[in-house]
């Protein structure tokens, strides 16, 4: 009978704290003061714009760089800080490169034992080959990482990241050379085996679903600085301000005025509690928050643009009082095609509203 592979080996999970740490380039500061706590076991996204200064946390994390102010605790350790740094190698870190940044002359288990030569030759193949079966690549353990396909790279890097058991692992945008069409069945197969591991890990990317399907939380970063830190349903359904709800959605903004704790467009009076009596605000509309039914039902609109998408279909409504069109996505309804007329209803569990003039 063939081999059951073993369960991922659990990992001796370290709390990292984060204390306002700043880092700069030159005259640019990429990290201005963040501070951040990640609890044993926890999966935290770091997301973001590119530029944001994401990836030179993670650096200054793994000891590649050096933070200006600011402390690093491994537990109860301080790894950077005024009066101390640890440097890469003995911090217990493991890491998952954007590229994989595996050896093209080493075999895949060689790969993987790399890091493992306090165990000897023959233990370090040993232990490697293990951890190619957690990942179900150990039928690829002698070819070469150009053999394999761009998820199956990203694995046995994984593996390799895993096997000497660090207390955090860091991972930079390591999905973003793979095609969509793969991408979701590999984020899912590195989640299980994290999940397995039970390893703290920190995973830099730039796509808020991948945030939302990996992280416990996210670690929203804007111009060196956290934003807003929470789980996703609490950054998707109470964003910190309106840049954040644009990261998360596309939406329909619209300008108003408020008025008795509503604020008036031409969509409606939509509920404001939180805003000054005559303020002007905008409501931030998601496109499924818009609703196309029969003409006389709600706001007379007109469909502009109609476009097949597959599951939902993309719709843009020509309303007036707005500038542009609102971009409504529905379900296929059978019938309704470009220049027909609709009644435009709004969902209200689907709009946010800011004060305007604010990110």
């Amino acid at each position: 009978m063939p081999s059951t592979p073993s369960r991922t080996p659990v990992s001796l999970a370290s709390r990292l704290v984060i204390e306002d740490v700043r880092h700069g380039y030159d005259e640019v500061e990429a990290v201005r003061g963040v501070s951040l706590t990640v609890e044993p076991g926890e999966i935290i996204c770091l997301l973001g714009q590119s530029g944001c200064g994401k990836t030179t946390l993670l650096r200054l994390i793994a000891g590649i760089e050096r933070p200006t102010t600011g402390r690093i605790l491994l537990d109860r350790q301080v790894v950077a800080g005024p009066d101390a740094f640890v440097p890469p190698e003995k911090r217990a870190i493991g890491l998952v490169f954007q590229d994989y940044a595996l050896f093209p002359h080493l075999t895949n288990v060689e790969n993987v034992a790399f890091g493992l030569r306090r165990l000897g030759r023959e233990g370090a193949h040993d232990e490697a080959l293990r951890a190619l079966q957690r990942v179900r690549l150990e039928a690829y353990a002698e070819s070469y990482p150009h053999a394999l396909s761009g998820g199956e790279q990203q694995r046995v890097a994984l593996a390799r990241a895993l096997v000497p058991r660090p207390g955090i692992l860091l991972m930079d945008e390591p999905f973003s050379g793979l095609d969509s069409r793969l991408r979701g069945s590999v984020r899912a197969e590195t989640l299980k085996v994290l999940r397995d591991a039970r390893a703290t890990c920190i995973i830099v990317t730039h796509d808020p679903e991948e945030a939302m399907r990996l992280g416990d939380r996210i670690a929203l970063m804007r111009k060196g600085k956290l934003v807003q830190v929470g789980p996703p349903e609490e950054l998707y359904r109470h964003p910190a301000d309106l840049d954040v709800a644009r990261f998360f959605c596309e939406i329909n903004e619209v300008e108003g005025v408020v008025r008795g704790a509503r604020v008036d467009t031409p969509l409606g009076r939509l509920h404001a509690p939180d805003l000054a009596e005559g303020s002007r605000a905008v409501a931030a509309i998601r496109p499924q928050g818009v609703e196309l039914k029969a003409p006389g039902s709600g706001v007379p609109g007109r469909i502009v643009t109609h476009r097949f998408l597959g599951e939902l279909d993309l719709y843009e409504v020509a309303v007036e009082g707005l500038d542009r069109p609102l971009v409504a996505r529905r379900r296929t309804t059978a019938g309704l095609l470009r220049g027909h007329d609709v009644g435009v209803n709004i969902d209200p569990a689907e709009v946010l509203v800011f004060a305007a003039g604010r990110p």
